[in-house]
């Protein structure tokens, strides 16, 4: 499960700020057709949080595609931490396009940006620890690409993109195949090279998970002795992820388990966008 890389997303982000664009603008933004055609400006964008950047490339896209002859100055980069009311970049160009442009272009960087942060947030969590926290597919429609874009910018890593990468066999798929042997049998024959994780409830069904030839082995909501068991009798077979009931009181002593994963949805899930201000001047 590789990360994403800001090269792999050149088509994704294009895509994001056309469907943006015609969102907010759609026939034409009216309110900077007061704004006399020929007029210059200058504006600075600010946030107002102490934060961890990222999109960027949105924020260009957007100027890009609305109005080439706006010049977007970056004083950061994606996964910079920054102070509250630091100054992230400067836009220079005809006013119309810096206002109407403004809303999509901060939408994505204050979405992306919280995204991140709250990323960076859970890695500072288990630094010195040798465990790697996964994003899941708790995104919103539409934006999952970019979102666990944002994840990387913080430190943190992506589990599988879709349900078209990696094999992930829960409760009722194993109840429909007619147990864990069946499923992952079906998985290597379907798919040969797929990485195939199945989740478990139990020792039990860890052995026969690890019986099976599993790759990736998710352990739901054991406890902290049953993980560390868990770690014991895998002895390197395969990995392990632990997921449910990870929270700010759990991840560290969790981490410490010994597992190699820990996936939380709250990383893109419960977000707080990051404040951001534009400040214009002719």
């Amino acid at each position: 499960m590789p990360n994403l890389r800001i090269a792999d997303l050149t088509a994704e982000i294009e895509a994001n700020v056309r469907r943006a664009l015609l969102e907010d603008v759609g026939s034409g933004d009216i309110t900077a057709q007061l704004i006399p055609a020929e007029r210059l400006a200058k504006a600075t964008i600010i946030s107002r949080d102490a934060a961890v950047i990222a999109g960027t490339a949105w924020v260009d896209t957007v100027f890009r595609q609305l109005d080439p002859r706006v010049a977007v100055h970056w004083q950061v980069t994606d996964g910079d931490r920054v102070s509250a009311n630091q100054a992230l970049f400067h836009l220079e160009g005809p006013a119309r396009s810096l206002l109407t442009g403004e809303r999509s272009a901060l939408n994505f960087l204050q979405m992306l940006s919280g995204v991140a942060t709250r990323a960076q947030y859970f890695a500072d969590m288990v630094s010195g620890t040798q465990v790697k926290l996964l994003d899941t597919r708790k995104t919103l429609p539409g934006l999952r690409l970019a979102q666990k874009y944002a994840v990387t910018c913080g430190g943190c890593h992506n589990h599988r993109i879709g349900l078209y990468d990696t094999f992930l066999i829960k409760e009722n798929h194993i109840a429909a195949c007619g147990g864990i042997a069946q499923a992952v049998e079906a998985a290597h024959r379907i798919a040969p090279g797929k990485p195939v994780e199945v989740e478990v409830e139990s020792l039990s069904e860890l052995k026969q998970a690890l019986d099976a030839g599993a790759d990736i082995i998710m352990l739901d909501e054991l406890s902290l002795d049953d993980m560390r068991e868990a770690v014991r009798l895998t002895a390197g077979r395969a990995r392990l992820e632990a997921s449910g009931g990870i929270n700010d009181d759990t991840l560290r002593v969790i981490a410490e388990t010994g597992v190699d994963y820990i996936s939380i949805g709250a990383m893109t899930k419960d977000v707080k966008a990051v404040d951001l201000s534009m400040r214009l001047s002719l």
